[in-house]
């Protein structure tokens, strides 16, 4: 008869055996030995979506924490839904059109629609919920399939998709217009159904865009047809630049509609650029004084457990992977070596912007090798292998506790340039120090060190305008996170950008927004 504990192991090699063949939505048929499932719940390596459902959990995750499901959620909800309604479904046409501008933030609550529904919600974790809408689907050729996501076609989303998303997420409505290259994309459906309200309505929103010659082709062929169009904006404002007509990436058409849209608000909030300072030696020690403050915050925000002293250590030289066999072992040390040397070379590109290099220009040169700076210490411990710091990411990677998906590899590689053309192209300071954080952090090019990437990249364009260096205090995490959470899941940079205001207003009147503990 088995121990306790070798029944243990056989649930772990079971659960094991179901995660290598990709299996994320665990049914209760799926586990056919009861005493593996109550094993596995027990030890918190599974846990209870809804009922008879199941995803594998991290055992360490502390309670109220939503990582796992929400990196679980979109897999989930395919495994889940196609076991239900076998295939014979789709999402509506409003989260349809949000997944084809590239925002796959997880929802609240998610609308399908099935012959097989019951028009009743199924809770999830976290307060999110499944609505089951009974209704018909849409003709076979205006579905597709995205990773395994059943959806309205991009065309027929924008055609079928409310009224209210125009100024809820105008963004990503801007997004999927940007993306049709001619009107005989969506007339056919129109016409067909005499549609001319949905057309009146698209025409004005594509002449919102400046796409002029679609917004008139829809216009014309519903007089041509005898039908009484009447064109309307569901926009509540213009946009004011013309997005490139080429651009095939929903994503990189995406980045430029949020910097256009937040810029002003940040504006708003900040105090003018003082501009380049007369004596830069002073400037630049003063960024050299606060190095040890600076990095035991940032170090600590991201939940390094690092002291002043260690910093010091590092600073000063003393510290020796290669000589030092406990400090080796230290990932902490690890990090706070790191986090020096990347400061150096942030240190240099600053040197460059001070004598008026364009800092989006000096930035998108240098911040490959801040980035490789910051994890050599692993490599040079074997702990990291060379080739893991060469260039972005090739995995999907998720935020802790954040509705927030980051962009797959092929859509951040569409951005990150779009990213660095914008922060050279922009003339306010503020603004290349907000959206230059918040969009880093929001595409996430890198498996790991994206927050201290992104406050080198925040700091290096407020010397830009002058501003001096600025820290974000640890004691202000909680803050932090929820600001940048709301403006990656709601688009709403207001509270981020009141945020990095404030502390910059702060550090500009010589007022200590962040200090050291005190020792012992």
């Amino acid at each position: 008869m088995a121990t306790p504990k070798e029944r243990f192991v056989e649930a772990l090699k079971f659960l094991h055996e179901l995660q290598s063949k990709g299996v994320v939505g665990i049914y209760t048929d799926d586990i056919p030995n009861r005493k593996y499932r109550e094993i596995l719940i027990k030890n918190g390596f599974i846990k209870e979506v809804t009922k008879g459902w199941y995803i594998a959990t991290n055992p360490e995750e502390k309670d109220g924490e939503t990582t796992v499901w929400y990196s679980s959620y979109w897999d989930f909800i395919v495994v889940f839904l196609n076991r239900k309604y076998n295939n014979n479904w789709c999402l509506s046409a409003d989260q349809s059109l949000l997944i084809h501008a590239g925002n796959q933030s997880i929802p609240q609550q998610l609308i399908v629609r099935s012959p097989q529904g019951n028009n009743n919600p199924t809770a999830l974790p976290h307060n999110t919920s499944l609505f089951n809408m009974k209704t018909s689907l849409p003709a076979q050729n205006q579905l597709v399939v995205k990773n395994g996501i059943r959806m309205y076609n991009l065309q027929t989303a924008l055609i079928y998709s409310s009224v209210t998303i125009y100024t809820q997420n105008a963004i990503d409505v801007r997004t999927t217009l940007s993306l049709v290259s001619d009107a005989s994309e969506l007339l056919p459906i129109l016409l067909e159904n005499g549609h001319t309200t949905l057309a009146g309505r698209l025409a004005g929103a594509f002449r919102n865009i400046q796409r002029e010659k679609i917004a008139n082709q829809i216009v014309d062929t519903f007089k041509q047809a005898d039908y009484d169009i009447r064109e309307e904006d569901p926009f509540e404002s213009k946009l004011e630049i013309k997005l490139p007509v080429r651009e095939r990436s929903p994503y990189a058409n995406r980045i430029r509609l949020m910097w256009l849209q937040m810029r002003e608000v940040i504006i708003d909030r900040f105090e003018a650029a003082p501009g380049l300072p007369v004596d830069k030696e002073a400037f630049l020690k003063n960024i050299d004084d606060i190095y040890i403050t600076d990095a035991y915050h940032s170090l600590s925000i991201e939940r390094y457990r690092v002291t002043p002293e260690l910093i010091e250590k590092v600073s000063s030289g003393q510290w020796d992977a290669k000589e030092n066999e406990d400090d080796r072992k230290q990932r902490d040390a690890m990090a706070a070596r790191g986090y020096y040397q990347a400061f150096q070379a942030v240190k240099e590109s600053i040197k460059e912007i001070l004598q008026g290099r364009n800092a989006g220009t000096q930035v998108d040169i240098d911040h490959v090798r801040w980035y490789r700076e910051l994890f050599d210490p692993s490599v040079a411990a074997g702990i990291l292998k060379a080739s893991d710091l060469a260039g972005y990411r090739n995995h999907q990677v998720y935020i802790g506790n954040s509705q927030h998906v980051p962009l797959s590899v092929d859509a951040m590689r569409d951005v990150m340039p779009v990213l660095f053309e914008l922060l050279e192209e922009e003339p306010e300071a503020s603004v290349r120090v907000v959206l230059g954080h918040f969009i880093f952090v929001f595409i996430h090019p890198y498996m790991d060190g994206n927050g201290r990437m992104g406050r080198f990249l925040m700091n290096a364009m407020l010397v830009s305008g002058g501003y001096p260096w600025t820290v974000i205090p640890v004691e202000r995490r909680d803050e932090y996170m929820q600001t940048l959470e709301k403006a990656s899941a709601e688009q709403d940079i207001v509270p981020f950008a009141n945020f990095i205001a404030e502390l910059v207003r702060d550090s500009l009147q010589g007022k200590s927004v962040a200090s050291l503990p005190d020792a012992g």
